[in-house]
């Protein structure tokens, strides 16, 4: 496995890791081939737009959530109450009660409807708007996910800063997948490269094989070099693969993953272990970072409980909730509360979600209670990027099962996010077999316009 591991891998490069770096890229990404495209996503005033993509893997139950139904029967609405916003209207869970302080910072989408049950197939319905399986692998998107997207055809607001960056939160067996990073039938060079730690012990990490068949291509330096000159596609080290080797050398990068750089103060409002990896993204965007993926891993410590897939057959759902709501309303608060803070909310959205939802029956087992999964009905939080906050989008019926009004798609939900960003939604790839595919077959959300 390649990795490009501490401070001196970004500021004290050998001549060899600047070709490396240059055509193989940081993770798998070709920073050359990154830096060749112009961001097509800047507003009018030109400022360039950037996503926070805060990402519950395991399906977070909207009835526990966002979506509390107190109405209804004890076997569906389940062990919470909701409570009042400052939003007239507008309720969430109890133990969301900094959340409740700042929902007019929000907006809630309860009516995102799709047909994937399955997690990973989950995932890529959710984040590609399509559910097949890239052949060859267990859980891989077979379409481009969209972080993915935003890698290929948008750069980073500053030089020597990536497009898109996926904070930890790798949830698969294999150290190279987080929600998002899939280039499906792309070419490798478009996934998105995750990173673990900060920039003392991180590494951004590739699959062994894609590194290898790029390996075995340049045995040597010298090779490396022969080959493209004979190939006549460019010179040893044309410019946008000078402006990639800076990347590595300028140290912008390297500045925005270095927390010591951070105000004590700060670091000390987020909280230790998932708190600084929002943090990280925080500094990520602020740095120009135009797509961050992080994942809340929804731990509760002195237990096994590691993500947000509450069945009763793994956990107890009542025990999950109560040891992880409060801990992640703090850090989604105290991101929103620093985002604005900054001057940031207006350029930065920040997404909240799982792959789906869970089943509006509880389950029973030996005591504890949980919910199977959902895709059927969802619950979405969006925050900032300009748009009007304050609000709910549509709505399930009185047991949480089904939209009730306004149904939408991930399509619809994906269309959204790539307007904001800037890209055309309506924009075709061919397919392996050449068909051409849009990015996303919905139509952006009115109600976030």
């Amino acid at each position: 496995m390649f990795q490009l591991a501490g401070q001196d891998a970004f500021l004290n490069p050998t001549r060899r890791q600047f070709l490396r770096a240059a055509f193989l890229g940081l993770g798998g990404l070709s920073l050359g081939d990154l830096l060749h495209r112009e961001s097509i996503a800047a507003t009018a005033s030109g400022r360039k737009k950037s996503v926070i993509l805060f990402f519950l893997h395991g399906g977070p139950s909207h009835l526990e959530t966002y979506d509390l139904k107190p109405h209804a029967t004890a076997e569906i609405r389940g062990p919470f109450n909701p409570i009042a916003t400052n939003v007239p209207g507008i309720e969430i869970s109890e133990f969301f009660p900094l959340q409740a302080q700042r929902a007019d910072r929000f907006t809630l989408i309860r009516s995102v409807t799709h047909d994937e049950a399955d997690h990973f197939a989950g995932h890529r319905r959710f984040l590609s708007g399509y559910g097949q399986l890239k052949a060859g692998t267990t859980y891989e998107s077979h379409y481009p996910q969209v972080g993915a997207v935003a890698n290929r055809l948008l750069s980073g607001s500053r030089v020597g800063i990536p497009a898109a960056v996926a904070v930890g939160g790798v949830i698969a067996n294999g150290p190279d997948y987080a929600p998002s990073i899939s280039e499906g039938y792309w070419s490798g060079t478009h996934r998105v490269p995750v990173v673990n730690g900060g920039l003392r012990d991180s590494h951004l990490e590739v699959a062994t094989q894609r590194l290898e068949d790029r390996l075995s291509l340049h045995r040597s330096l010298d090779g490396f070099r022969r080959e493209l000159d004979q190939g006549g596609a460019m010179s040893v080290m044309d410019d946008f693969n000078r402006r990639a080797v800076e990347i590595l050398t300028t140290g912008a990068a390297a500045r925005a993953f270095d927390l010591n750089r951070e105000d004590p103060k700060v670091r000390a409002k987020y909280g230790e272990g998932f708190g600084q990896t929002a943090l990280t993204a925080r500094r990520l965007v602020e740095a120009g970072v135009r797509f961050v993926s992080i994942n809340d891993p929804g731990y509760v410590d002195g237990t096994s409980i590691h993500n947000w897939d509450d069945h009763a057959v793994n956990w107890d759902l009542l025990t999950a909730m109560r040891g992880r709501l409060p801990r992640t309303d703090h850090i989604l608060a105290t991101l929103l509360d620093d985002l604005h803070d900054r001057g940031l909310s207006d350029d930065v959205l920040v997404i909240v979600t799982g792959e789906f939802g869970r089943t509006p029956r509880l389950e029973f087992q030996n005591g504890k209670i949980g919910r199977d999964h959902w895709p059927s009905a969802m619950s979405i939080l969006v925050s900032g990027g300009g748009m009007p906050m304050g609000q709910v989008i549509g709505a399930t019926d009185n047991i949480g099962a089904r939209p009730s009004s306004r149904p939408l798609d991930p399509h619809d939900f994906l269309a959204t996010v790539y307007r904001y960003l800037g890209i055309d939604h309506t924009l075709h790839f061919n397919d392996p077999a050449g068909r051409p595919l849009p990015l996303a077959r919905g139509t952006p959300i009115a109600e976030l316009a």
